[in-house]
């Protein structure tokens, strides 16, 4: 078979692992309802999804330091082992805790597909081809969006739930086949010692973190022994984390690439981009559920022309990446970005439906831009050896921005809406006594309300979102000053290197 051909299998296998692991918990989010009912543990359902998350964000970097050490096709095919058999176990779970512990293995997996698929493509590619492969891979993130909530519903509607967890069986045994048999590595091996201590440590300040952010609020008061506890625990953690790395002969995250000026500030917008974007695809669908009605089933749909913008954004980044620098490139974005976040914060009850579809567009677009470029970034003039911790450092402050950005901004919008509530509607324990905004979003709940009533619900659920979206422009404008901060490297650089080298 033709070297071309085989590229073409490898590309595939590596587009079904991505897509897998990125569409996940989009996938899963939409049939929890309906897993909740059958097994129970109503108070236990948040798990589901963070057990995933804190095994995913903790083995990126660890995965993408082992890849490097022992060889891209062994982590990527332990992954996307681990993802399959966490799969199937979810699908055969009996009760919420068999279910969140099973998440636990499949997200554990899921942190070694992305980063190392990435990865992979770059080690394929010469660089006069990454950009136009950096926009493909970068693309599959933004479908992944629209087409996991969709294909959730459907399998939870009309088949059954277990399938949103089987349906990754036949995707991956494909990428397994593709990779196994067509991906060949020509890299040399050299002996490492593995920083265990690093790698526990950093599992260890990740996982109080995640606990904190996800219980701080809900099971805890911000204030408790608790709460505390695991704040103070990461800080710990993670300053031993640092310390540890500094005497590492190999460590998980080499803390000299953040020498590097391109690859620092990769990784300080993407932790930036990754906190506000995550916003978008949270709450719009709240403004249209809460001020324009609906279903929570269709948030799939809603988010369409933001993720289609996003697929739009990450091709016209990835085929320009040749011509000029990334810098001006993101540049690009971060204007289109800002824009798109500004106008978000000028939606009203009133704003039709049209308007809101037209900002999304451009919130989408300028995002796009960032999914290859910061990827090419990020691995800019490092050895091939480096590529793999360069790719995961990136996804995982990525990972890490959207799960701040989700728990931060989520308190502030649920806080200012409560305070408008209870300004407009001195009665409003009457109508929600949970004090859950979005048990508002109800049919149920919403038909129980008079009409006038409820026009001031929807008018400060609109005015809190809205106000969210103006306190999100300011990680898009720190993230602008480091686009400015990023230099002049460009991808033809790479290139040119490579061809005097020849």
């Amino acid at each position: 078979m033709k070297k071309e051909s085989k590229r073409t299998f490898v590309v595939i296998g590596l587009l079904l692992g991505i897509l897998m692991a990125a569409m996940d918990n989009t996938i899963v989010a939409t049939a929890m309802g309906t897993i909740v009912s059958e097994l129970g543990g109503l108070d236990q359902f948040i798990w589901v999804t963070s057990a995933y998350m804190i095994a995913s964000v903790a083995g990126m970097p660890i995965f993408g330091k082992l890849s490097d050490m022992y060889g891209r096709k062994l982590f990527y095919v332990s992954g996307l082992l681990l993802f399959l058999i966490g799969s199937i176990l979810c699908g055969l779970a009996q009760n919420m805790v068999q279910l969140s512990l099973f998440r636990a293995i499949q997200g554990l997996g899921g942190g070694a597909l992305m980063p190392i698929a990435f990865t992979i493509m770059f080690d394929t590619f010469p660089p006069e081809q990454r950009g136009k492969m950096s926009g493909l891979f970068g693309a599959v993130f933004g479908i992944s969006s629209v087409f996991g909530p969709l294909l959730g519903a459907y399998i939870t509607d009309y088949i059954d739930w277990r399938w949103v967890f089987y349906v990754n069986v036949p995707l991956g045994l494909v990428s397994l086949l593709f990779i196994g048999k067509f991906y060949f590595e020509s890299l040399e091996h050299r002996e490492q010692k593995i920083d265990w201590w690093g790698a526990i440590l950093l599992v260890s300040s990740v996982l109080c973190l995640m606990f904190a952010l996800e219980l701080g609020g809900k099971e805890y008061a911000w204030d408790s022994v608790v709460i505390i506890s695991l704040f103070g625990g990461f800080a710990v953690f993670l300053a031993l984390f640092f310390l540890a790395e500094t005497k590492a002969t190999d460590p998980v995250i080499p803390f000299y690439l953040f020498k590097k000026r391109l690859f620092a500030t990769a990784q300080g917008i993407g932790f930036l981009y990754g906190a506000t974007f995550i916003l978008g695809t949270i709450f719009i669908p709240i403004f249209v559920q809460g001020v324009y009605g609906g279903t929570a089933t269709n948030s799939g749909l809603i988010l369409t022309p933001m993720m289609l913008g996003s697929v739009v954004g990450s091709q016209i980044g990835g085929r320009f990446a040749a011509k000029t620098s990334y810098r001006n490139l993101m540049i690009i974005s971060g204007i289109l970005f800002l824009t798109g976040i500004y106008l978000l914060s000028t939606l009203t009850a009133d704003t039709a439906r049209s308007v809101v579809t037209i900002y999304m567009i451009i919130t989408g677009i300028g995002v796009g831009f960032s999914f290859p470029l910061l990827s090419m970034s990020s691995i800019h003039g490092l050895d091939m050896r480096e590529r793999g911790t360069a790719n995961s450092t990136n996804t995982f402050f990525r990972s890490i921005g959207m799960t701040l950005g989700v728990t931060i901004y989520g308190t502030i919008q649920n806080h200012l809406l409560m305070n408008k509530l209870e300004t407009a509607l001195p009665m409003m324990k009457k109508f929600n006594p949970s004090g859950d905004s979005r048990a508002l979003l109800s049919k149920e709940a919403r038909a129980h309300i008079p009409k006038e009533i409820l026009q001031k619900i929807v008018d400060s659920l609109a005015d809190s979102i809205a106000t969210m979206f103006a306190w999100a422009t300011i990680p898009v404008i720190v993230a602008i000053i480091l686009i400015f901060l990023m230099g002049p490297a460009r991808l033809t650089d790479q290139f040119t290197a490579t061809k005097k080298a020849q």
